[in-house]
């Protein structure tokens, strides 16, 4: 299995996954193993706050065997998110942050430009800053130029699943980055994953298409295979399209010849 490093770190899953949504922390637990993935994300508040549905996180989590990847979820402001970044340091977790700064609660789409602000006073920090962002190749280029580890553009509205809805540009990105690329967003099924790591992402974060399926550990499962083969795949190299059919069999020797 091939091997893809993230800031100092090198992991052989192309596959993060959350912990938000799940109905318990014991299902949580077996969906992140039957996944395969080596980083979990989780929300800075969650881990620091005590109230229902929170308390307990960590204990279903073993960090030997999961890099953790802090998120800034929940804030809205560039203040708001350098204030938990800095406290998911000071906890001790580790120097990654996942920047999610989000003003719109309806659509929960990214705010651009507070999240250039915010990624380069965290770099200038000396955090390992994994941006999500829209699927905007532009912004992409700036995070990369001003020291992101990743840049994470979204397949489509965050917990919508409705799958990839962003290829082109998600391709624009893969084709100008020199940092790996995360899907991460709106992927539904394990195909869509497929679909971008054919294109020629590095990873896919799943967290709510995992979470709200029928059968969590079974989905779980089901994304480490399409992330797989959509990584076997880009190796590979797919055929090229033609406007013509072209027979698979050869001609030599069939009737009339």
């Amino acid at each position: 299995m091939d091997k893809i490093k993230i800031g100092d770190r090198e992991f052989t899953s192309r596959l993060m996954v959350g912990t938000g949504k799940f109905d318990d922390f014991e299902t949580m637990q077996k969906a992140h193993a039957a996944s395969g993935a080596q980083i979990v994300t989780v929300a800075i508040r969650r881990v620091n706050d005590n109230a229902a549905g929170h308390i307990g996180l960590m204990d279903y989590i073993d960090t030997d065997k999961y890099w953790l990847l802090p998120n800034t979820a929940g804030c809205a402001t560039v203040d708001e998110a350098l204030r938990v970044a800095r406290l998911s340091r000071a906890m001790g977790i580790n120097n990654w942050i996942k920047l999610e700064v989000i003003p719109d609660p309806k659509f929960l789409l990214p705010d651009p430009v507070a999240t250039l602000e915010a990624a380069k006073q965290l770099v200038d920090e000396g955090f390992c800053v994994l941006p999500y962002i829209n699927a905007d190749p532009i912004l992409a280029k700036r995070l990369e130029e001003i020291g992101c580890a990743t840049v994470m553009p979204l397949a489509s509205p965050i917990g919508t699943g409705q799958g990839v809805k962003t290829l082109e540009n998600i391709k624009i990105i893969i084709e100008q980055a020199n940092i790996p690329v995360v899907v991460d967003a709106g992927i539904g099924v394990p195909s869509d994953a497929s679909l971008v790591m054919e294109a020629g992402a590095d990873f896919c974060l799943i967290n709510t298409a995992i979470a709200k399926a029928k059968d969590p550990v079974k989905m779980a499962e089901a994304f480490k295979f399409g992330v797989q083969a959509g990584r076997a795949a880009y190796e590979a190299g797919r055929i090229p399209k033609k406007a013509y059919a072209s027979a698979s069999s050869p001609l030599d020797g069939i009737v009339g010849k």
